[in-house]
């Protein structure tokens, strides 16, 4: 088995977010690191939205990002710590957007170590120095500086090392410019190290160490230490120099302190929530921050890990602090990292669920909500008061929304299932913490913002958009034909029928055209009509008997085609009239479609045009004057050609010409072909067929992402663009449609008009790249497993929460401490401010039902006595075959450091109400957690901690059948095939069981050699068995055929107990394959997404991400994949320094996969380094890329 990875989409959650101006332009723009890719968003501070530039994977751990600018520079540059053992410097370049790097410095180890550094960034403000540092032991400054080429250097590395010290956070104090100074929060723990009693442990403090560089002795020394609160856990610089007093901000539990050499020290208690069921002595941190600078002030924005936002303001003179103030400002989502745009905006990047982009509706200066002051925390010693402080939460005030940014993260379970009886299958995932979560429908496609829908008098034909003059900026007709009729439409404030524009309305148009400078061309079955701007009009009229079947037009060019497939040709000449050519054609069969080559600014003609005849061929013309109408080429096809669009597309292959000619044909059997048509000879190369759908394909040309794009309508829509060097091809989440036309009006600039049915609808795209579109379902507590009912198709979830109140014990609480229900939470909506938070063993936990169809809860049961649902399965047993029961496996009172729980518990529920409710039957105690529930041969087998039992249904509980105590640990998957049994093992891998129905017994016949810790796994045949580990691993194990086929002869069982081999099973199971994905695997499935496509195994990874392994086929496709990925890590070593062969084989040598993320790459290379490894391959450039393009055809 040898397989081929693939991302289809790529894992959103951010870990760190910046802030810069990247391409050396005024505009702010954001890098985000997704952990193991970089991405550059573009915000439109006009719209409010979001774009996304750049994405590049980097095959690595990006483990901290900072943004550096040089002194007087207007460009910043990307500093990446990461787990390649160097420090990494990265420009953007904006003509070829494309991250360059500027430096590459070893430094270490590769792999994310303790100490060695890549987990702290800090830079000088200023400029001047950069520190990377380890979360023990090592922190290494590099100067940075510029050479005569305003180049930027690089020095080498002084450190700054001190042992036996645990590092908590670093930053970079701003001091104007005096030498650089570094802020550390360190602990020592030399001495505790040493001490068995534990007191030197209780007594270690955390220091706030100050490193100073000097850049004149060109070290680094330790300039200032001071103990602050145990509990500190991040620091915050403040302004300096002629911005503000500079020190730093310390926060901790539940204060935040003011630090600096020679100042005083100003703490200010951080504002809790009022909340009558608030547990006293649980403390409130800072989670992340932001320093915003404005012309003469400056203000902090500090989040606490229930999302709250708080503002701080700091009252200074000179170099002295008088005080610092907090007030609450709002309530958002808990932020890995916030930025604040000069524009007025706050992008927040969620630790899970969706990025949110805000815009500042007020600075929060003038509302009623209490602002506390240092000066009444503060004791005369020096000391601060022990008290705390409230504040009232409420819905956003200061913030509004404006742009939301998808994640799935975390993503906990999925499933590949059709539902909705669609085209291709949908992704069902349970995604989100907390009150935050949903459940996702992914569908393949983009997503379309419909923007307006209008019923049309009848069914129309066709429909165009056309501009008055070649100078307009937008459109300003539609233009709507009907079987007998053409309707114009002006478009403004509002969409109005207009009937004296000199257009034909009693008969059915062919094509609209603004022609030359300011005039309108209309082509009906009679004849040619134009329009000048006076209204005066000239008629060609078609030849008696004949009609016009056909027409491909442009600015300056018309091309006919008449009945018995004649071509006329026709040019605007230089007063603006339209000639007729004196060079007419037969051509060899019925014209079926025509398109001509679209006209480059400044230019008065092209040369080519393209004929589709009923004969299965397309023609390529010149329209040369000394050669009209000859014959270039042409192509044989499959089918009868439907349509024609010819766009010039930005180049991809030829080096040289700034863009590359395409020929798109649609056939009537629903095929896409892609061309590429040489500019200079007409030739036709490099085909690429696509099947699109039953229905024959019509292809437009519109604008989209900035360049051209191609729509093509078959039984669903599909849009071709170029995106980031690379042409994809994805599906509209849309209905069927029968014709469109680009649409550019002010409100939408990359619109689209098209009919359905009788309805005119305009809509747009704007998430582009996106291979899925997404539904969302709200959810309760965070989502652990789901199954499905496959007799009604409903969805049963079970949702669990850890540290949260019950409905029920909340309202006993709120009893006993004598509130009444209504007054307790003001109304507060849990999605924003998620659920009270409860002592440890406490547990929230529900059963829900839902309808996938309409998304709505069609049953909800929560839980009492302080279970928690961690496992669930649909079964039908043996002994009441007519009804479906859902099984879930529960804990009692379960506390999870030190391990412990009362009881655990399987109940048994029946399918009521056509599959969309629950009637409880019984439930049966257990001695630990069931993690696992499967149906098995019409009874239940259940993995309760270690033991594999079977139980079958009884009248007052569930009855033991059988079991196996012989699982090392706990049992967290199972999967069965007949009697073969497939278990996996939290920490021990896999291991392959049999049930001997004849003596009633399990036996462990097989496991694997190594240990692995088992997050899922899936069959992917009868002795084969795909799995994830929780380090991000992905790997196959096989039994040998053989064993495989002496364990099923063997009905005694006596050659599957055998003799224990290693402390395990008798037999062991082969490592077919190894890759490591880089995040934790969620779920795994055997699918197929293409109708009588290949199946494939897609994943799920619990950032959100959603991959596929396909297997090769041929021995040829083997060798040429692996040569030409051994090619892209030489040529395109990862952006972040790691080596990526030791990356996909992080833990284990990867073994049997190939990475089709970095074969992808070969779109990014230059001209030459594409022919130098296509020469190596023997093969042209074009040939690799149709190869790689066709991997991803196959699989979606």
């Amino acid at each position: 088995m040898f397989l081929y990875n693939l991302t289809l989409q790529a894992p959103n959650a951010i870990n760190q977010a910046i802030l810069g101006n990247f391409s050396g332009t005024r505009q702010q723009e954001l890098i985000v690191s997704h952990i193991s890719r970089i991405e550059l968003l573009r915000p439109d501070t006009t719209t409010g939205k979001v774009h996304s530039i750049l994405s590049h994977d980097v095959f690595g751990v990006v483990r901290s990002l900072a943004v550096f600018r040089l002194t007087g520079a207007s460009k910043d540059y990307i500093v990446i710590g990461s787990d390649s053992g160097r420090i990494v410097i990265l420009e953007y370049n904006p003509t070829k957007n494309v991250f360059e790097k500027v430096h590459q410095e070893t430094f270490g180890k590769s792999g994310c170590r303790r100490i060695v550094p890549g987990q702290y960034l800090a830079t000088d403000p200023k400029g001047r120095a950069v520190m990377i540092g380890s979360m023990e032991k090592q922190k290494l400054v590099y100067i940075l500086n510029r050479d005569i080429a305003a180049r930027l250097t690089i020095g080498s590395p002084l450190e700054a090392h001190k042992s036996h010290t645990i590092v908590h956070h670093c930053t970079g104090v701003d001091v104007g410019f005096e030498n650089p100074i570094f802020a550390c929060l360190e602990v020592d723990y030399s001495e505790a190290n040493q001490d068995p009693t534990g007191e030197a442990f209780r007594e270690t403090e955390k220091m706030l160490t100050y490193y100073e560089l000097d850049l004149g002795l060109n070290h680094v020394v330790r300039k200032w230490s001071e103990a602050v609160d145990r509990k500190a856990n991040m620091l915050i610089a403040v302004p300096g120099g002629t911005d503000g007093p500079s020190g730093v901000l310390v926060c901790s539990e539940d204060y935040v302190t003011y630090k600096h050499i020679g100042s005083a020290t100003l703490a200010v208690p951080i504002p809790r929530r009022e909340n009558p069921l608030e547990i006293k002595d649980r403390g409130v941190l800072i989670v992340s921050g932001v320093v915003h600078k404005m012309k003469n002030s400056f203000f902090l924005l500090l989040q606490s890990e229930e999302g709250d936002l708080y503002k701080v303001t700091i009252d200074y003179t000179g170099d002295t602090v008088n005080e610092i103030k907090i007030k609450y400002f709002d309530t958002v989502s808990v932020a890995s990292s916030l930025c604040i745009l000069k524009s007025g905006f706050l992008f927040v990047a969620s630790e899970f669920g969706n990025h949110h982009f805000y815009q500042f509706e007020k600075l929060g200066d003038d509302d009623d909500t209490p602002e506390y002051s240092s000066k009444d925390f503060m004791m005369t010693d020096g000391e601060r008061l022990d008290t705390r402080v409230y504040f009232k939460p409420r819905p956003l005030e200061n913030l509004l929304l404006v742009d939301e940014l998808a994640s799935m993260a975390p993503l906990t379970d999925a499933k590949v299932l059709n539902l909705m009886d669609e085209d291709t299958p949908q992704i069902y995932a349970l995604c989100g913490r907390g009150s935050r979560s949903t459940m996702r429908i992914l569908r393949h496609g983009l997503e379309v913002t419909e923007m307006a829908v209008s019923p049309l008098p009848a069914n129309p034909t066709a429909v165009w958009t056309t501009r008055l003059t070649a100078d307009d900026p937008y459109d300003q007709y539609i233009i709507v034909s009907f079987s007998n009729a053409t309707l114009v439409l002006s478009i403004g404030e509002t969409v109005e029928e207009v009937t004296d524009t000199g257009f034909l309305a009693t008969t059915p148009t062919i094509a609209v055209q603004q022609l030359g400078q300011d005039a309108l061309l209309q082509i009906y079955p009679q004849g040619i009509r134009h329009i000048r701007a006076n209204k005066q009009v000239t008629e060609w009229r078609a030849p008696g008997g004949r009609q016009i079947v056909r027409a491909a037009t442009n600015r300056q060019q018309v091309v006919i085609a008449l009945t018995g497939g004649e071509l006329v040709y026709f040019e605007v000449d230089d007063s603006g009239n339209l000639s007729e050519s004196h060079v007419r054609r037969e051509m060899s069969g019925n014209v079926t479609c025509l398109s001509i080559q679209p006209l480059p600014k400044g230019r008065r003609r092209v040369r080519f045009l393209a004929v589709g005849c009923d004969d299965n061929t397309v023609r390529i013309l010149s329209l040369e004057s000394s050669s009209c109408l000859e014959p270039l080429s042409m192509q044989a096809l499959s089918g009868v050609p439907e349509s024609l669009v010819m766009i010039d597309m930005p180049d991809q292959l030829s080096e040289g010409s700034l863009t590359t000619l395409y020929l798109n044909i649609g056939l009537q059997n629903g095929v896409l072909l892609r061309t590429v048509l040489d500019q200079t000879s007409g030739q036709l190369s490099d085909t690429r067929t696509r099947f699109l759908g039953a229905r024959g394909v019509k292809l437009f040309e519109l604008n989209m992402a900035g360049n051209p794009a191609v729509l093509a309508l078959s039984s669903r829509p599909w849009l071709s663009y170029q995106l980031q060097s690379r042409i994809h091809l994805n599906p509209l989440s849309y209905d069927a449609l029968e014709y469109a036309a680009s649409f550019i009006s002010e409100q939408c600039l990359e619109g689209v008009v098209a009919i359905a049915g009788n309805e005119l609808k305009i809509f747009t795209i704007e998430k582009f790249g996106q291979v899925f579109n997404e539904t969302a379902v709200p959810l309760t507590y965070t989502p652990r497993r789901f199954v499905v009912n496959p007799v009604h198709k409903s969805i049963a979830i079970i949702e669990t929460d850890h540290q949260t109140f019950s409905p029920s014990a909340k309202k006993k609480k709120l009893e006993k401490l004598g509130f009444k229900d209504e007054a307790e939470e003001d109304g507060l909506d849990p999605a924003v401010f998620g659920h009270t938070r409860s002592e440890p063993g406490k547990w929230a936990s529900l059963v829900r039902i839902l309808n996938p169809s309409t998304g709505e809860t069609t049953f909800k049961l929560d839980l009492e006595h302080n279970e928690a649902a961690f496992s669930l399965a649909v079964l039908n047993f043996a002994v009441d075959a007519g009804e479906l029961f859902l099984a879930v496996g529960t804990a009692s009172d379960l506390t999870l450091a030190p391990k412990s729980l009362a009881s655990g518990f399987i109940h048994i529920y029946k399918f009521v109400n056509d599959g969309l409710g629950l009637e409880f039957v019984h439930k049966t105690a257990v001695e630990d957690v069931p993690h696992a529930l499967l149906h098995f041969q019409g009874r239940l087998l259940a993995g309760i901690g270690r033991i594999l039992r079977i139980y079958d249904l009884g009248k007052r509980k569930l009855l033991r059948k059988c079991e196996n105590r012989s699982i090392p640990t706990s049992i967290v998957t199972l999967h069965n095939q007949g009697g073969r049994i497939v278990v996996g093992d939290v920490q021990e891998s896999v291991h392959y069981a049999s049930y001997i129905a004849s003596d009633n017994k399990i036996v462990v016949f097989a496991d694997d050699k190594a240990p692995r810790w088992i997050t899922c796994s899936a069959m992917i045949d009868y002795d084969t068995v795909a799995a994830g580990d929780k380090f991000g691993n992905f790997f196959v194990d096989r039994l040998p055929q053989k064993i495989s086929q002496e364990i099923d002869e063997d009905e005694a069982g006596s050659k599957s107990v055998g003799k224990g081999y290693l402390h395990g099973a008798a037999h062991k199971v082969d490592l077919v394959a190894h890759y490591h994905v880089g995040d934790v695997l969620t779920s795994l499935a055997k699918a197929s997404f293409v109708a009588g496509g290949r199946e494939m195994v897609l994943y799920t990874s619990f950032l959100g991400g959603v991959g596929i392994f396909i297997p090769f086929q041929t021995k040829e496709d083997i060798d040429f994949f692996q040569t030409l990925e051994m090619h892209m890590r030489n040529e395109m070593p990862p952006l972040a320094g790691r080596d990526h062969l030791s990356y996909r084989g992080y833990h284990v040598p990867v073994k049997g996969t190939v990475d089709g993320d970095i074969c992808e790459q070969y779109n990014l290379l230059s001209g030459d380094k594409k022919r130098m490894i296509a020469e190596e391959l023997d093969r042209t450039p074009a040939e690799i890329q149709k190869k790689i393009e066709d991997m991803r055809i196959r699989a979606i």
